[in-house]
């Protein structure tokens, strides 16, 4: 790693800078902890590596653990692990559930009541990965830092 002209640490573009697992129990507040886990987070990546955490990227943070830590809970038993890494441009919300069903994007339908989770997440994020693990799937959203999304949400 080098370094810059202030003294702090300079990394590539994708080396994560700082990771975060957290288990959820499923309770009542559980998705609100997840959200306050998160926000903790870019703050701790803003004090201790000096990243610029727009409040476009804090809140569309916050929008995508809520929406995958949600269809986690109603649709897969058992534990629900969130993970969170950073990089300087983009952080990563990853979210392991026990059921391996890939999950699918439905098509847009404004009469729809609820199930839009997915769609949303696309919708807002510059990539989804999703991976089936030997036990349940993984799915990671990532969140560009900066104002200025990388692709069109059109």
């Amino acid at each position: 790693m080098g370094s810059q002209a202030d003294g702090r640490d300079c990394a590539a573009p994708d080396e994560y800078l700082m990771r975060a697992g957290y288990a959820l129990d499923g309770d009542g507040g559980c998705i609100a902890d997840a959200r306050h886990h998160a926000a903790a987070f870019l703050d701790q990546a803003h004090t201790a590596h000096y990243l610029s955490v727009t409040a476009r990227a804090r809140d569309l943070t916050q929008l995508v653990v809520s929406e995958l830590v949600t269809n986690a809970l109603k649709y897969a038993p058992g534990p629900v692990l969130m993970e969170l890494r950073i990089t300087v441009r983009a952080v990563d919300v990853v979210v392991w559930d026990s059921d391996p069903t890939v999950p699918a994007a439905r098509a847009a339908d404004p009469r729809r009541i609820g199930q839009h989770g997915l769609e949303i997440v696309k919708a807002i994020t510059e990539d989804v990965f999703i991976e089936q693990e030997p036990v349940g799937k993984r799915i990671t959203a990532r969140i560009v830092l900066s104002d200025t999304p990388t692709r069109s949400l059109a």
